[in-house]
């Protein structure tokens, strides 16, 4: 017995358990964006209302912010993680039985509640582990993230090859995915608690030189969180692909980025961080560019890989930038870059809807790629000297 424990700990490591909690993040949020398509198709949604149901979604997790957040600090990361993960489970198969649209604006707004929610109290677990192993690791837990994204988005193309329903795809998925992932996360970790400040704000946004780098953060979440619940509508309705091609763009986007962000470190340690950022907003608006213009879903596809070279690496040198201010404390610094990071990524999708369903999801993203060079523009942020 003692031996079947021992394998036991050195398979569930605190790096491999917050790994596998980022990783089901995503892949529930992945499989949920492939679809997208037949969500809509199956609730007569056209994209001004569809556009109104991810804004629904995006208040859900803004709202839970500060509230997750405060007990993640007096209950602990590790274990306010992990209560989250098991409610963000249900909350998948519950798009797919809403029988109206009405009921999958309340099921989308519970999605947003967990997904945001536990998107806080995962990276706190995460700079927990951090330090805790002594060396920068973030980048890697975010490319699982990413893994786990890419992962979620290739179910729905299987689904769709097998002929399942979106109903037992979505349930499958959190059955199967979770218990995985939540196996994996259990280990002995006892993370710090504090009691919360009820002085400090409900919102922390950035003030003084942190503005330009949460721009810079706006820009890229922008970015991403369109790629999430767009990029399929845009391949079946701009291009004509089937649904099982149409999961492929988020596919794409996702593997792609979790390439780039494990060798995030070692670029910035080469080349320095503005570089890397110019590089990165060129390289976005680019994808974006060839996606507006594409007439192919290889040249789209490849758009969306361009996408994701160019996204990888803004968060991590954002969040690294804003912990070394030298006016405003690490934390409460972090947490003001990633409000408005995490924020354009949830409110960007429905903005996405109303400009397409005024012109079309081709002008819409021909938007996003103009916000991306402001990354390229406002590079010189980064440096820290």
């Amino acid at each position: 017995m003692s031996e079947l424990s021992d394998i036991r700990v050195s398979i569930r490591t605190p790096w491999r358990a917050v790994a596998a909690i980022f990783a089901l993040n995503g892949v529930l949020l992945g499989t949920w964006a492939s679809r997208i398509p037949a969500i809509m198709q199956a609730n007569d949604i056209g994209e001004g209302t569809f556009g109104l149901l991810l804004l629904v979604m995006g208040a859900g997790a803004l709202i839970s912010f500060p509230f997750s957040g405060r007990l993640s600090d007096t209950l602990g990361a590790y274990r306010v993680t992990r209560a989250i993960a098991f409610a963000y489970l249900p909350a998948l198969p519950l798009l797919a039985l809403a029988p109206s649209t009405g009921w999958l604006a309340v099921a989308l707004f519970l999605f947003g509640i967990t997904h945001g929610s536990m998107d806080v109290t995962m990276n706190s677990w995460a700079t927990e582990v951090e330090k805790g192993m002594g060396r920068s690791v973030m980048s890697s837990f975010h490319a699982m993230w990413s893994l786990g994204g890419g992962l979620g988005a290739a179910t729905g193309a299987g689904a769709v090859a097998l002929g399942l329903s979106v109903t037992l795809h979505f349930v499958l998925a959190s059955l199967i995915f979770g218990t995985i992932f939540l196996w994996m996360s259990r280990i002995d970790w006892v993370s710090q608690t504090r009691a919360h400040d009820p002085g400090a704000p409900v919102f922390a946004l950035p003030r003084g030189a942190l503005v330009l780098l949460g721009v810079m953060a706006l820009a890229s979440g922008a970015g991403e969180g369109s790629v999430v619940d767009w990029s399929a509508v845009f391949l079946t309705t701009e291009l004509h692909v089937d649904e099982a091609s149409a999961a492929l763009g988020f596919t794409v986007f996702s593997i792609v980025m979790v390439a780039m962000r494990m060798v995030v470190d070692r670029l910035i340690t080469i080349f320095g961080p503005v570089t890397v950022a110019r590089v990165s907003g060129v390289s976005a608006a680019l994808g974006l560019t060839l996606i507006v213009s594409s007439s192919a879903l290889g040249t789209a596809l490849a758009g969306f890989a361009l996408m994701g070279i160019g996204y990888a690496a803004v968060w991590p040198m954002a969040f690294t930038r804003a912990a070394c201010d030298p006016v405003v404390p690490p934390g409460q610094a972090i947490a003001s870059v990633a409000t408005l990071g995490y924020g354009a990524m949830l409110i960007a999708p429905p903005v996405i809807g109303f400009i397409a369903e005024t012109f079309s999801l081709r002008v819409a993203f021909a938007l996003l790629a103009m916000l991306a060079l402001l990354v390229t523009l406002l590079a010189r942020v980064l440096k820290t000297d």
